[in-house]
């Protein structure tokens, strides 16, 4: 086995540690009666994201949570040196967003740095202009994106080694948060844009 297929299993092996470490606290949604059939299940093990401070990537300025949920929003965290899983998702946001915009119905991808090491707010920026006009790229101190990582329960974790090319093992899921609601629901990487944009579309008119 050459070294190239060596390091794709190393990643391969990373995600596999990190979901399990994060499943116990997520089960499904914890919507209340209003949002019933948007959802099959329920969220098990306390309240999941809140209030933030981050760091914008197109502005360079702190923003809260309040200024970046203001519509139907799906909150991802990755890095931008991800090589393979982070872009999949993100791209896969966006054409969520992009359903739905079809179906009439706005909402705003974000994607929340796990790694602000490397991922400055330039870095950031780039990336989220990249996968979707309407993306957000966030990032901020270390302490900033651990507070903003332990409200949403995700798990990240730098490797060893590797130099300035390190991989970072992290969760995977997709969140999504409401203004005035808050955290109503999540998606797993195998769901569909379609999926999605339907999921979403039901939370949306549920509220109008």
């Amino acid at each position: 086995m050459n070294k190239f297929y060596l390091w794709i299993a190393a990643v391969a092996l990373g995600l596999m540690i990190a979901v399990p470490l994060v499943y116990p606290y997520i089960s499904g949604s914890q919507a209340s009666d209003q949002f019933a059939q948007c959802s099959e299940s329920s969220v098990a093990g306390g309240d999941i994201g809140g209030p933030f401070t981050l760091v914008s990537g197109s502005s360079g300025a702190e923003v809260t949570d309040q200024d970046v949920i203001t519509e139907p929003t799906l909150i991802y965290f990755g890095y931008t040196f991800c090589p393979d899983v982070c872009p999949l998702d993100a791209a896969r946001n966006a054409e969520a967003v992009d359903v739905l915009e079809e179906k009439g119905i706005s909402a705003t991808p974000v994607f929340i740095t796990v790694d602000p090491e490397r991922d400055t707010p330039e870095v950031v920026a780039e990336f989220a202009d990249v996968m979707h006009p309407k993306m957000i790229g966030l990032t901020g101190s270390a302490e900033q994106v651990k507070a903003a990582s332990q409200a949403y329960r995700t798990f990240y974790r730098r490797q060893a080694g590797g130099g300035e090319d390190y991989l970072v093992d992290h969760s995977t899921f997709t969140y999504l948060v409401l203004p005035e609601h808050g955290f109503v629901d999540f998606f797993r990487r195998d769901a569909l844009p379609d999926e999605m944009a339907e999921t979403v579309a039901c939370y949306a008119e549920a509220t109008s």
